[in-house]
């Protein structure tokens, strides 16, 4: 899998190191292949070494996307659509277990994913009680206003 890989573990230390020295908090790559983040506690002024997360997502490794569009999203009842544009987490914070999995009994005020627009983190809520029945937006997949992140049944 290594070889796969078209980042060295030097490079990925040598982008940490530069994060750590530099005002940003946090580094997003994202090629069509894989995606790589790399972040730093807020207000850690620690070393690259000391507190840095990575996160890597493979292409191959993503569900497929949904065929729904946003329109039949709206028109269907039983399925969580997004109130905004933005980038869809399935869990609070990379390597978190997710809001919600299929199965899960929700209620309206059950949260069920984040869309992150503006650096802004945005709960996304159930709306209705109900059980997951599929989750239909990938974690990191971004999203239109309106398009369908699960469906309840």
């Amino acid at each position: 899998m290594t070889a796969d890989l078209p980042l060295t573990a030097e490079d990925v230390a040598e982008i940490a190191e530069i994060l750590a020295h530099s005002g940003y908090r946090e580094m997003d790559l994202a090629t069509r292949r894989f995606r790589l983040r790399v972040s730093r506690p807020q207000g850690s002024d620690a070393g690259a070494e000391e507190g840095m997360t990575q996160e890597w997502q493979w292409a191959g490794n993503a569900p497929a996307a949904s065929n729904e569009t946003a329109a039949e999203a709206a028109a269907d009842p039983d399925v969580v659509a997004s109130p905004l544009p933005g980038t869809f987490y399935h869990a609070p914070q990379p390597g978190a277990p997710p809001f919600v999995a299929v199965g899960d009994a929700v209620t309206p005020d059950t949260v069920v994913g984040i869309v992150e627009t503006m650096k802004l983190m945005n709960p996304v809520h159930a709306g209705r009680a109900g059980t997951v029945a599929a989750v239909l937006a990938a974690n990191g997949a971004l999203v239109a206003k309106g398009a369908p992140l699960l469906r309840l049944c």
